[in-house]
């Protein structure tokens, strides 16, 4: 199969439907361009700890699971070193014991992890795992210019999850910034108070309850919305 260049890459990002179809189409890719992978997985850092952004299709979850749980493995050390990590044949490896063992039991035989240099990321790999010893060797490069052309694409997509993310808090805060001045509009009408008032009132009342002053507000509102409020 002829390999994807980064065109067709961005132009799979426009075809996606959703990051997360991005990222799995991504994986699986890996695992067609790249003779002798059977599976392929992408490891990113957040809120300091590793997690799977995804994996391709077969892929056995606990691959990556234990070595999170460990805290070693070769993703991991890839993702935390910026160093590539590859493992010919588990059967003779002997840094990873514990994950070694519960990977020959998946049946994996090679592992390739290789570091993904993100924006804004401090520890990122794309994973690729075998079946048979050595079944990587030859194709170490090929992985290496799909890690590469990966890099911009899954950039991409954790900016678009970020900016999602950001515009959510933003339509949050307006959300509870509404309720807070209806709230507050309630007080002033019926205790006849300033604004500012009314506002410490409220906060004096949901410290003394160790409740949410937007729960707080919330409630307030809810009565006074319901039929004889």
């Amino acid at each position: 199969m002829t390999a994807e260049t980064p065109d067709t890459l961005d132009h799979a990002m426009v075809r996606s439907q959703g990051l997360d179809t991005l990222l799995r189409d991504l994986t699986d890719r890996a695992v067609r361009e790249v003779p002798g992978a059977v599976a392929c997985s992408i490891t990113v850092r957040r809120a300091d700890r590793l997690l799977t952004l995804a994996g391709s299709r077969g892929l056995p979850a606990g691959l990556d699971l234990r070595q999170y749980e460990n805290g070693s493995g070769p993703c991991v050390d890839a993702a935390e070193t910026g160093s590539p990590r590859y493992v010919p044949d588990l059967a003779t490896e002997t840094r990873w014991p514990a994950y070694t063992e519960y990977a020959l039991a998946t049946g994996v035989r090679c592992v390739l992890a290789l570091p993904l240099l993100l924006e804004g990321e401090t520890g990122a790999a794309l994973n690729l795992y075998g079946l048979l010893p050595h079944s990587l060797a030859r194709h170490r490069e090929t992985a290496r210019a799909f890690a590469a052309r990966t890099v911009g694409a899954v950039d991409a997509a954790l900016r678009i999850e970020r900016q999602r993310s950001s515009a959510a808090d933003v339509r949050t805060a307006l959300l509870s910034r509404s309720v807070i001045d209806q709230a507050i509009g309630i007080l002033m009408a019926r205790e006849r108070v300033e604004a500012q008032v009314a506002l410490d009132r409220l906060r004096r009342v949901s410290q003394n309850r160790n409740v949410k002053l937007r729960d707080l507000c919330q409630d307030l509102v809810d009565q006074v919305s319901r039929p004889g409020g």
